[in-house]
């Protein structure tokens, strides 16, 4: 049966691979693109025998310096994998010009649900909805909870503080990345710069968490794997709390894309999720409004790079789409009211 072509990958170099990793496969290898990411890209990797693998690796065409580094993000997950943080285990990492032209990270399948699609979405009944949305902040407060020394990680990224860093990092990719001039977003970046709380602690960041990027179990919801770590980093933890109360669009809302899965019922608002992590965490509610606003920031970023990538690179186009303006101008209109109610 004959090898079929598949952007981003080369197979036999693959298999190779496999074979150097003392990895026991049945010739040949299948990959299909999966996941609605339009970042690192990813795909399923079957054999002959039905086993399965994930394979991950960097977008096609430009990509901006320190972005899309799947060997630092292979790091992290390899450095959870004694915590009780759930992710992927890690079966290789390949860093190697002469086998292939861009890195590639290998790592194990977990069985699960991703519930990454409206159709999924609406299958699932109100109390499992409910069960999964409990364990999005349990599963955060985990992340914010790893003891970095021990794991290794206290060199991962700057101490520094963590707003700061976010507000020049994500600014710079706007203007590397900005498809137009959008003042209202110009207006929010000296607003959120102007307004920054005062950092408490520093600990380890997932950078990118919401719904999409968790697989969950069929039978009780609570998530079994974190995935996409490639934004992850040392930071403020209430980051990614904001950056989750960004996802989670509301009833009537246009934030949410071809995704508003949050509004079903059975989803709590952002009200009671704040709520479950704060009262795990004992965090801070005020400097929470704040990474509430920071998030709507950084998502409408990340979506006008997306769509600039698609633009440029239309094989980086995924299954979810591309984020449209109108998308976009919609988050930074609600980040500016989230803004107006923290007094921001």
């Amino acid at each position: 049966m004959a090898e079929l072509p598949v952007a981003g990958v080369d197979p036999p170099a693959i298999g190779r691979w496999f074979t150097a990793l003392g990895i026991e496969h049945t010739a040949p290898l299948r990959f299909d693109r999966i996941g609605l990411g339009q970042s690192n890209l990813t795909y399923l990797v079957r054999d002959g025998g039905e086993r399965r693998w994930v394979l991950r690796r960097p977008p096609l065409g430009h990509l901006l310096a320190s972005a899309h580094d799947v060997v630092r993000e292979a790091r992290i997950m390899a450095a959870l994998a004694s915590t009780e943080v759930p992710v992927p285990r890690i079966l290789g990492v390949l860093d190697d010009p002469a086998v292939s032209e861009v890195a590639m990270v290998l790592m194990e399948f977990v069985d699960g649900q991703v519930v990454d699609t409206m159709p999924v979405a609406e299958a699932l009944t109100p109390a499992h909805r409910g069960a999964i949305a409990a364990s999005l902040p349990r599963t955060l407060a985990r992340i914010h909870a790893v003891d970095l020394e021990t794991v290794g990680l206290a060199d991962l990224a700057s101490h520094k503080p963590y707003a700061q860093r976010q507000l020049k990092r994500w600014s710079s990719q706007w203007e590397q990345s900005k498809t137009r001039e959008l003042p209202a977003l110009d207006d929010l970046t000296r607003r959120l710069t102007a307004a920054i709380p005062e950092q408490r602690e520093v600990t380890l960041v997932h950078g990118d968490f919401h719904l999409r990027n968790v697989i969950t179990s069929p039978a009780t919801g609570a998530v079994v794997a974190a995935l996409d770590w490639e934004l992850s980093t040392l930071g403020d933890p209430l980051a990614d709390m904001g950056s989750l109360l960004a996802y989670w669009a509301e009833p009537g809302e246009d934030i949410a894309g071809d995704f508003p899965a949050s509004a079903l019922p059975g989803f709590p608002d952002r009200a009671a999720m704040s709520r479950e992590y704060l009262a795990l965490t004992g965090r801070d509610p005020a400097a929470l409004r704040y990474w509430h606003t920071l998030g709507l920031w950084k998502l409408a970023v990340i979506a006008e790079g997306v769509l600039r990538r698609a633009q440029d690179t239309p094989q980086n186009r995924a299954a979810a789409g591309t984020p449209t303006v109108a998308r976009i101008d919609a988050i930074v209109h609600k980040a500016l009211e989230v803004a107006a109610e923290a007094g921001i």
